[in-house]
């Protein structure tokens, strides 16, 4: 039997995608030297928001996700960011894959919600692996499932993140609205003579939350 464990050593932004992604650096290590002709990998990315603490800004930002501080105790829960995949060649021993890991700035998406909301420290993230383990022996191959419990941590700054959405979104954000409501927008803007949107959603708030120009 295999026993292999799973390492993050490395999160970072990759530029040349065609959406936003980041690639977490995965290293595997495989203890018994039993040769891998390959390994069709799986994993489940999860956010354990429990695990770090927040600021006053941070909290209000979070309010329509956990509720009150006071409900935190039973809101504050891990919860999926995404599902990735990735076929790792054949190795022996140890070996490093680049495990793609695309991601949106839509804010109906918990995951962009929640990142979007913090301002600096970091954040848990947590690889839940599953799998297919084809093994090359004397004689022949042979199939094994990887075990329910391979996982892996990492801290992730939330730096990355904003560099992420600053790469791809350059001092913009994304929203997912109606198609009845956009139309109405629309009409809205051309009626009033505003030459950009920002303009014409920023009339639309009161000046007490509009941002200094």
């Amino acid at each position: 039997m295999t026993e292999l464990e799973f390492t993050i050593a490395e999160l970072f932004v990759e530029p040349y995608a065609v959406a936003p992604q980041l690639t977490a650096r995965l290293r595997i290590e495989e203890s018994t030297q039993t040769p891998i002709h390959t390994l069709a990998l799986r994993a489940q990315v999860r956010i354990e928001p429990q695990r770090r603490a927040y600021t006053p800004d941070e909290e209000l930002a979070l309010l329509d996700m956990f509720g009150a501080r006071e409900r935190w105790y039973d809101t504050l829960k891990p919860f999926m960011w995404m599902q990735t995949n990735a076929m790792v060649q054949g190795f022996t021993g140890l070996t490093e894959v680049d495990l793609a890991l695309p991601t949106t700035y839509d804010f109906d998406v918990t995951a962009s919600k929640y990142l979007h909301a913090l301002r600096d420290g970091a954040v848990t993230v947590v690889l839940l692996f599953s799998g297919t383990i084809f093994t090359r022996g004397e004689r022949g191959f042979g199939i094994e499932q990887i075990p329910w419990d391979r996982e892996a941590r990492y801290e992730m700054p939330i730096a990355v993140w904003h560099q992420l959405m600053q790469y791809y979104y350059p001092n913009t954000g994304w929203l997912r609205l109606d198609h009845d409501l956009i139309e109405r927008l629309a009409r809205h803007k051309a009626e009033r003579g505003f030459t950009t949107w920002d303009e014409m959603l920023g009339s639309l708030l009161p000046d007490s939350d509009r941002s200094p120009s």
